[in-house]
C-alpha cells in the first residue's frame, strides 16, 4: 500500500502535485513524502499573545527580541520552501524545526533574563520553543467559486526578478481556490445590539484619502517599534505621514497628516495585492518578494474612517497615543481567538465572511471591514500583548466590568477588482495569505480639541467630520 501524501507547498509559483498512487512512492515506505497538493507552513507558539504581562524597563528589548522570533520564523519558511516540494520528514526536522527551535529557545532566554533584570523571571518560557509544520487543509470550493477563482497554480504566479527567502525559492504559497466564496451564496448573518435609552447615536468621520501618496512599509510601530521589516508584510498608510518602525509619539504629534481636519492619527493595514504575476516595485525588497508577498498593490477605491457610538451608554474621549490593534494576522496559525476579519461585497454587507475572500458579481466592490475595540481600561494607552488594555463589547453592547466606552473606530476599504481575478492580503510568510489574518492598526493622534469635538458629536447623535 502506498503512502498518503501529509502535507504539501507550493513554491515559486506552482502546485507540484504528487499522487497516492505513485509507484515510486510505493518503493520507499521509510521515506514519507511532503506532497504538494496543498501547502505546508511552520506552526510556533506566539510568544508575544502569551506575554501579557512585561514591565514598562523591559518593553524595548522585549519587544526588539519578539521580532527576532517572527524573522527567524520567515527564514526557516523559506529553508521550507527551498526544497520545492522533496523534503521528507527527517529532512523537514533536522534542516527546518531542529535549527529553529535552537534559535527560538536562545531568543526566549534573552527575553526571560530581560525581564528577571526588572520583575519576576516568567515561567516556563522555554516551552514555546518547538514548533511543528502544518498542514494546510484544501477544502473544496463551490462551483460558482471554483469557476471564478483559478487554481492554486493560476493563484501563486511567479514573480520574475523576485528574490528568495534565505535557502531558495520565493515562498509564493496561497492563496488557495478553497480560500474564496461566491457572496452570494452567504447568508445574512450581521447582528447588531438594540439602542438603549442611553446610546450615543451620532458619528464622526476624519477623511484622510486612500494612500494617494503611496506610503508603504513594512514596519508595525506598535508590535515592533524600532524594528525594520517588523511586520514581514507591506501596510497602507493614511493620516500621519511620519509612521514607520521608528516613529516617537513626538514625531507623530509633530508630522503631516492627509486627513482634512488636521487628524494626525495614524491607520495601517496589510496592502491587498492582485496575484497576476506582474512585478510591483517592493519585488526584491523586504516584506514584498523576500517575504513571499507578490502581485500588484491595489489601491482602495475608498478608505472611509468612521468613529461611532455605544448603543447603551455614553462614550468618553480616548486618550492621545492609545494604540489597538485588531484581528490578528497570524490567526492562521494562532487559532481565531483574536481574529476579527470581515470580508463582503458592496451591496452584500450584511454578509459577512471571517475566513473567506469574497467573489463579487460585476459592478460590486471588495470591502473590508475593520470593527475595532470599543471598550478602554481607562488607564493605559497600550500593554505588553498590545491587547488586554482595550476589549470588545458584550453582544449587547455592554462593556466588560472595570472598561469604559470610547468611540469606536470603523475603517471601511473598497477596492474595484474584476470578477474572477484572485487576490491576497499581505501576511507573514508562513501564514499562507489567508483572509482570516486580515487586521487593522491604530494609534490615536487627534489633538485635545478635535478629540472633543469628536465625543460631543457621538454623544449628542450627530453626524460630524
Amino acid at each position: 500500500m502506498t503512502v498518503a501524501a501529509v502535507a504539501a507547498m507550493a513554491v515559486g509559483g506552482g502546485a507540484l502535485l504528487m499522487t497516492d498512487n505513485n509507484a515510486s512512492a510505493a518503493r520507499e515506505p521509510a521515506r514519507r513524502q511532503w506532497a504538494a497538493a496543498a501547502p505546508m507552513t511552520i506552526n510556533c507558539p506566539d510568544v508575544a499573545v502569551r506575554l501579557s504581562q512585561v514591565p514598562q524597563q523591559a518593553r524595548p528589548t522585549v519587544d526588539n527580541e519578539l521580532a527576532q522570533l517572527d524573522t527567524q520564523v520567515a527564514d526557516a519558511y523559506g529553508q521550507l520552501a527551498s526544497a520545492g516540494g522533496k523534503a521528507d520528514q527527517k529532512w523537514v526536522r533536522t534542516r527546518v524545526l531542529d535549527p529553529l527551535s535552537s534559535q527560538r529557545r536562545l531568543t526566549l532566554d534573552r527575553i526571560a533574563a530581560e525581564i528577571d533584570r526588572v520583575s519576576n523571571r516568567p515561567e516556563q518560557l522555554e516551552s514555546l520553543a518547538s514548533c511543528t509544520v502544518k498542514q494546510d487543509a484544501v477544502a473544496p470550493a463551490s462551483a460558482s467559486a471554483s469557476a471564478a477563482a483559478p487554481d492554486a497554480a493560476a493563484a501563486n504566479p511567479p514573480a520574475p526578478g523576485a528574490s528568495a527567502p534565505a535557502g531558495g525559492s520565493p515562498a509564493q504559497t496561497g492563496p488557495q481556490r478553497s480560500d474564496f466564496v461566491d457572496i452570494r451564496k452567504v447568508r445574512p448573518n450581521v447582528a447588531t445590539p438594540r439602542l438603549q435609552r442611553n446610546a450615543s447615536r451620532g458619528t464622526f468621520q476624519s477623511r484622510c484619502g486612500r494612500n494617494e501618496n503611496k506610503h508603504f512599509n513594512p514596519d508595525n510601530v506598535i508590535v515592533a517599534p524600532g524594528v525594520s521589516n517588523g511586520a514581514h508584510h507591506m501596510h497602507d498608510y493614511v493620516g500621519n505621514l511620519e509612521t514607520d518602525a521608528f516613529a516617537t509619539n513626538d514625531d507623530l504629534a509633530a508630522a503631516g497628516t492627509t486627513c482634512t481636519n488636521g487628524d494626525r492619527s495614524t491607520h495601517y493595514w496589510p496592502v491587498l495585492r492582485l496575484r497576476n504575476g506582474k512585478i510591483e516595485g517592493d519585488a526584491d525588497l523586504p516584506g514584498g518578494g523576500k517575504d513571499g508577498n507578490v502581485g500588484r498593490i491595489l489601491q482602495p477605491a475608498s478608505a472611509q474612517l468612521t468613529f461611532r457610538g455605544s448603543p447603551v451608554s455614553k462614550v468618553t474621549a480616548m486618550p492621545t497615543f492609545l494604540r489597538i490593534i485588531t484581528g490578528d494576522a497570524k490567526a492562521f496559525t494562532n487559532g481565531t481567538a483574536n481574529a476579527n476579519a470581515s470580508w463582503s461585497c458592496t451591496g452584500f454587507e450584511n454578509r459577512q465572511l471571517k475566513d473567506k475572500y469574497p467573489l463579487c458579481p460585476r459592478g460590486s466592490n471588495v470591502v473590508r471591514t475593520f470593527n475595532f475595540q470599543s471598550c478602554w481600561d481607562g488607564s493605559n494607552t497600550d500593554s505588553a500583548n498590545h491587547r488586554t488594555h482595550v476589549a470588545f463589547a458584550g453582544p449587547n453592547g455592554a462593556c466588560p466590568k472595570g472598561f469604559r466606552a470610547i468611540p469606536q473606530l470603523v475603517q471601511r476599504i473598497t477596492y474595484k477588482i474584476a470578477p474572477g481575478s484572485v487576490f491576497a492580503v499581505d501576511s507573514f510568510p508562513e501564514q499562507l495569505h489567508k483572509p482570516v489574518t486580515d487586521h487593522g492598526d491604530f494609534i490615536n493622534v487627534m489633538s485635545s480639541s478635535l478629540m472633543r469635538k469628536a465625543v460631543g458629536c457621538i454623544n449628542s447623535g450627530r453626524r460630524c467630520g
